[in-house]
C-alpha cells in the first residue's frame, strides 16, 4: 500500500487566499520529504471553506518546490473549461513536471458553482459535459490527423497545417497522456464506471466504508463494458487521518481543532444539505441528527496513535476488499503546523511498516 494525500484545498473562510496556498506549499514539500507518492490539489469556485479556482497554479509553483512526488489536479473540473485549451494546458504542466504530473478529472458537485457556469447539474448535464470534454482532451493528444469534433456542448478542430508552418503541436511529455484519475462520491457512481470503462485511476471520497465497497462494484461493473479487468492496487481511498503520540492527543488535534471546525460548519451541513448524511453513516436506521462530528470521528476517521491507526487501516482495508492509496484528506493546520506534520511523519514511517502484508495479494495476482 502506498501513501498520498487529497486536499480540497481546504481552508477556513477567515484565511487569506496566499496565507492558504503558502500553506499547501508548505505541506507539499513536508509530502516529498516524507516519501509520500502523490498529491491531488481540488478545485471549486464558490466555496469559501474550499478557495482554490486554479489548481494548476498551485500544481506549477509545488513542482518546482519538490523532487519525486507526483502531483497533480483533483481535479479540473471540465464542464468549466474548454477542452481544446484545457488539453493544451494540461500537456504543458506535464512537461513543466518532467514526467511528474497526474491529471485529475471531475464532473463537479456545488450547485453554486453549476449555477455560476450556467451548468445544470440536477439534470446530470456536469456528467455529460465532463464525458464529451475527456473524449476531447484525448483525441487532441492521440489524433495526428485533421479532424473537427461536432459534440452536443462543444465544437472543436485540430486544423491543418496553414501557411506552411502553423500547426497543432502540443502533446504531453508522458505517452501516451498523464496518468487520468477520477474521484466518485454517490453509490453506484457513473464517474466510477467511468473509470472502470477507460483504464483510469479510481479515487474514492471520504465516506463510510460500507458505501465505499459499493465504489468498486462501479468500476467493475464499468470495466465489464470494455473487457478491462480493472486492479484494486489502482484503487485510491481518500480518509480522514490524524495520528499522534496518544489517542487522546489525536482526539483533541482533530475533533477539537480543524478537523472537527471544517466538518461542523462546511461538510456535514453541505451534506445534510444534499441528502447525502446517508454516505457516512454505518446503519441506515441511523438519524441524520446522530451524525455529528463526533460520530464520524468515531465511525470513518482514522485518529489515533499509531498503533490504533494501524488496526483501523487494516478494519476498513478488509471491509472494503483491499485498495492501492490511502490519500490523506488534508486540512489547515498552519497555526500547529509540527502537529500536522508529526501526524503525516507517523504515518509514513510509524504505521506504513506495520501494513506491508496489505497488497501482497495484488502482487501475487500480477
Amino acid at each position: 500500500m502506498e501513501l498520498g494525500y487529497f486536499t480540497m484545498p481546504s481552508h477556513p473562510p477567515e484565511c487569506g487566499l496566499k496565507e492558504g496556498h503558502d500553506w499547501d506549499l508548505q505541506t507539499l514539500r513536508w509530502l516529498d520529504e516524507l516519501g509520500y507518492q502523490e498529491a491531488w490539489i481540488g478545485e471549486h469556485h464558490t466555496a469559501p471553506w474550499e478557495p482554490h479556482p486554479s489548481p494548476d497554479l498551485l500544481v506549477a509553483q509545488a513542482l518546482l518546490q519538490t523532487k519525486n512526488i507526483r502531483i497533480g489536479p483533483g481535479g479540473f473540473l471540465l464542464p468549466y473549461h474548454h477542452p481544446a485549451e484545457l488539453a493544451n494546458r494540461v500537456a504543458m504542466l506535464d512537461h513543466l513536471s518532467n514526467g511528474r504530473l497526474n491529471f485529475g478529472v471531475a464532473a463537479s458537485g456545488l450547485p453554486s458553482d453549476w449555477a455560476m457556469f450556467n451548468v445544470d447539474g440536477m439534470s446530470g448535464q456536469n456528467r455529460d459535459m465532463t464525458r464529451e470534454a475527456l473524449e476531447i482532451i484525448l483525441k487532441m493528444w492521440s489524433e495526428p490527423a485533421p479532424w473537427t469534433h461536432k459534440g452536443k456542448y462543444w465544437t472543436v478542430s485540430k486544423p491543418d497545417t496553414m501557411f506552411d508552418f502553423l500547426k497543432p503541436h502540443i502533446k504531453p511529455q508522458q505517452a501516451p497522456h498523464p496518468p487520468i484519475g477520477v474521484a466518485g462520491l454517490s453509490k453506484n457512481s457513473d464517474t466510477l464506471k467511468l473509470a472502470g470503462e477507460r483504464g483510469f485511476i479510481p479515487m474514492s471520497l471520504n465516506l463510510n466504508p460500507a458505501y465505499v465497497g459499493s465504489h468498486w462494484d462501479s468500476v467493475e461493473a464499468g470495466a465489464a463494458k470494455t473487457g478491462r479487468k480493472p486492479s484494486r492496487k489502482d484503487w485510491r481511498l481518500v480518509r480522514e487521518v490524524f495520528v499522534a503520540d496518544t489517542d487522546e492527543e489525536a482526539w483533541r488535534l482533530s475533533t477539537g481543532d480543524m478537523m472537527g471546525r471544517m466538518m461542523g460548519e462546511y461538510f456535514l451541513p453541505l451534506l445534510g444539505h444534499f441528502g447525502f448524511k446517508d454516505y457516512l453513516k454505518h446503519a441506515p436506521d441511523v438519524p441524520d441528527s446522530d451524525v455529528t462530528v463526533e460520530y464520524c470521528a468515531r465511525r470513518n476517521w482514522i485518529v489515533g496513535s499509531p498503533a490504533t491507526v494501524t488496526e483501523k487501516i487494516e478494519k476498513i482495508y478488509r471491509e472494503v476488499g483491499g485498495f492501492g492509496v490511502l490519500c490523506v484528506f488534508g486540512f489547515d493546520y498552519k497555526h500547529k503546523p509540527e502537529a500536522w506534520r508529526h501526524s503525516l511523519d507517523l504515518l509514513k514511517n510509524e504505521v506504513m511498516p506495520r501494513l506491508k502484508h496489505l497488497g501482497a495479494e495484488f502482487e501475487k495476482a500480477a
